[in-house]
């Protein structure tokens, strides 16, 4: 199995992507390499520079790379020699089983779609994130972003490819489903969820009706359904709110001695609760709905989140959560015509 690797994508591209490799490679199972792809004398540079002796770790070269500021589809139509471009292309033509970035989001899911293609019976692709809950295992929200408008069908979409994705990548057995909204009683919310509630119902999802978003990080349901416009802002407020609360833990714990020495009593504790608001603990987003592996990193990605997210491409692949998908997505598409023909 070979992950391919954006070398160039991210804020702090290339020097934490190869850093994040070279961490992975060391505890990648017999059989799994990386393939880096961007400009080959840099990293090149970065692999010396970390001491990098390994034979886990190839370099394809990519001259070009996309930006954030550019407009995706032009980009991904434009730049044939970008590293996101030969990175999906790679996936495409068998070269490799994943894809791995921490680019641009908009050109990552432009050339998802343009390049490996929607599955079949999938209307949109979703970006799924994952969710901290403290105290527990995490959950997984989609659409974090990726289909600011949605029709009901589509959410019924996203809670089949998230329960998927939990069940044979994060190993959560018969994961619940939640969709959100403004009340927990099936007839509130606007049409969208109405129908939405319905369509879960109906589905082979373990759908648990609609939860309110005080209730997420309670951990509420192992896969989180809603638009990409709401799930976008959830997940930013999320981040907003759980720096705002380590920030102000640590200018008060060290604001004297007396907090401090309580500090150091407590630091066990006040680092797990860290590590578990911590997105790099966890790798990137998968891109559900395409016909190829892809992952979505943070932007801003350590070379933790890097590891990680190049690690969790393992048990996507090995596990065929694409074909899975697919399989699903046409048993739907079969109910659905049988429906239509009953009426």
């Amino acid at each position: 199995m070979k992950i391919i690797v954006d070398g160039m994508g991210g804020d702090d591209a290339p020097q934490v992507i190869v850093d994040g490799a070279c961490q992975a490679a060391e505890e990648l199972p017999e059989g799994v390499s990386i393939v880096l792809v961007g400009r080959e004398d840099v990293l090149k540079s970065e692999l010396k520079k970390l001491h990098y002796k390994g034979d886990k770790i190839e370099i394809v070269n990519a001259d070009d790379v996309i930006t954030n500021d550019e407009s995706p589809v032009r980009a991904i139509r434009r730049k044939k020699e970008s590293s996101i471009v030969k990175g999906i292309e790679m996936v495409k033509n068998g070269e490799g089983e994943a894809f791995v970035s921490a680019g641009s989001t908009g050109a990552l899911l432009a050339g998802g779609l343009l390049i490996l293609g929607r599955i079949n019976g999938i209307d949109r692709p979703s970006l799924a994130t994952i969710y901290p809950v403290v105290g527990r295992e995490p959950s997984l929200i989609l659409d974090a972003g990726a289909n600011a408008e949605c029709r009901a069908s589509n959410l019924r979409e996203f809670g089949v490819m998230g329960s998927i994705y939990m069940e044979r990548v994060m190993g959560r057995p018969n994961p619940t489903v939640g969709l959100v909204n403004i009340g927990t009683e099936e007839g509130k919310g606007t049409a969208l969820t109405k129908e939405a509630f319905k369509l879960l119902s109906e589905s082979d999802v373990n759908f648990i009706g609609n939860i309110e978003t005080r209730e997420l990080q309670n951990g509420a349901a192992d896969v989180i359904v809603t638009d990409g416009f709401t799930g976008n802002a959830l997940i930013k407020l999320t981040e907003g709110i759980g720096a705002m609360v380590l920030r102000e833990m640590k200018n008060r714990f060290t604001k004297n001695i007396k907090n401090k020495l309580g500090a150091l009593l407590l630091k066990d504790q006040l680092l797990g609760i860290k590590k578990e608001f911590n997105y790099s603990e966890y790798g990137g987003a998968p891109i559900l709905g395409v016909k190829g592996v892809v992952l979505k990193s943070h932007g801003s990605s350590d070379a933790m989140a890097i590891k990680q997210t190049i690690l969790k491409a393992i048990p996507f692949v090995e596990n065929r959560v694409v074909d899975t998908i697919a399989t699903a997505i046409s048993e739907l598409a079969a109910e659905d015509t049988a429906d239509s023909a009953d009426l």
